[in-house]
């Protein structure tokens, strides 16, 4: 049985996430999703809760929906790619992506010249010069005399960051990349492969998302939520903190976490805050991460700590086989009790992310519970299954 996983955010879940699932399917392989949970890569609260996008996931034929760690979800590119292998690697033979060039086969190529010392050196002498990271990247690669097109464009950059990852870790992961339609970044959305930059504005503004998603009802209703919404919660946290808590943040290298604390002493809002800190070197995702760290309260040293484990967000009858057949004791259930401090700060997280909703009705899904697709066994069961 083919064990495939997809590193993933569902943020929100739409029709070109299914054609992929449906693709996996349609040759028998069993997928398995590791999915962003509260808080995603971009540095923001998800738009909907982790229930509803298990749920859509299940429904258009993932097997196994587990949650994504949130140090690994609000990583760089680099952390993102290395937690996600490193957790997917454990039930998978397989990791698929899309990518704006799959038909590439340097991948691992890219990779391996990105792991080089020589790399290392180079790049410092970019970034000395004050150029921004991606720029340093490609000019160092350059330096080096290595051609590669997949440092250009989002999803091919994060594919060579899989390769980093299974190679940095010895994994024997296979690598599949998959054509990914459409502007990954645009703000209109294709009717058969629109960007989730797209919909979520839609959701935001109140236009019609429906033809974008596979089972609108499961959506329909559902409490959204947005960073600005929560923002007298943020900055009431970031006026509070001390020269000691700026200085811990993840992010804040080179003094940048003391231009961020002079900003959030100074200015209004978080829109303005950001402004004020951001520069030519520094992502704009960059500080929205290192701003929503600060929110939750995390630490340089937390996001470099591994989870102790997973959390289950659902599964069908074929991803239960898998977690019987890999018997790791690594993942519980939604809302199993660990009674540990990593839970102790999961539940706080958890709490967090109600500031950030909008007015909604209720969702038809609960938080804390295990998710299954239709018809399969009630959640009675999910005590046997793992």
């Amino acid at each position: 049985m083919a064990v495939t996983g997809i590193i993933c955010e569902y943020n929100p879940f739409h029709k070109g996430h299914a054609k992929q699932i449906r693709y996996l399917k349609d040759r028998g392989d069993t997928v398995v999703c590791l999915m962003s949970g509260d808080y995603v890569q971009r540095g923001e609260p998800a738009l909907l809760d982790k229930s509803l996008r298990a749920k859509a996931a299940l429904e258009a034929g993932a097997d196994l929906v587990l949650e994504l760690p949130v140090q690994v979800s609000l990583s760089s590119a680099e952390g993102f790619a290395a937690g996600g292998v490193g957790i997917l690697s454990m039930l998978c033979d397989t990791l698929c992506f899309g990518a704006e060039h799959p038909e590439d086969t340097d991948f691992f190529a890219t990779a391996e010249a990105l792991l080089s010392n020589r790399f290392t050196f180079f790049l410092r002498e970019e970034l000395a010069a004050g150029v921004s990271f991606p720029r340093a990247r490609q000019a160092a690669l350059e330096r080096m005399g290595v051609e590669s097109g997949l440092l250009a464009s989002p999803n091919d950059i994060l594919g060579v960051e899989y390769a980093k990852a299974i190679l940095a870790g010895g994994k024997r992961m296979k690598l599949e990349p998959i054509f990914r339609g459409g502007d990954y970044h645009a703000d209109v959305a294709d009717r058969s492969d629109p960007s989730a930059t797209s919909l979520r504005k839609l959701f935001r503004e109140g236009g019609d998302w429906t033809p974008y998603v596979p089972n609108p009802e499961i959506f329909r209703g559902a409490a959204l939520h947005t960073l600005e919404a929560g923002e007298r919660a943020v900055l009431a946290k970031l006026r509070s903190m001390d020269e000691a808590e700026f200085e811990a943040l993840p992010y804040g290298s080179e003094g940048l976490w003391r231009k961020f604390q002079t900003a959030c002493e100074r200015e209004r809002t978080i829109e303005d805050i950001l402004e004020a800190t951001k520069s030519k070197r520094y992502t704009r995702t960059r500080l929205n991460r290192m701003l929503l760290c600060a929110f939750l309260g995390l630490t340089d040293r937390d996001m470099k700590q591994a989870a102790p484990y997973v959390r289950l967000l659902g599964l069908s009858e074929a991803g239960g086989r898998v977690l019987r057949g890999r018997k790791t004791s690594f993942i519980v259930n939604a809302g199993e009790r660990k009674r540990c401090p990593y839970e102790e700060r999961e539940r706080k997280f958890s709490a967090l992310y109600g500031l950030f909703a909008l007015d909604a009705t209720e969702g038809p899904v609960r938080r804390g519970q295990v998710v299954f697709p239709s018809g399969f066994p009630s959640v009675q069961g999910q005590k046997d299954v793992l």
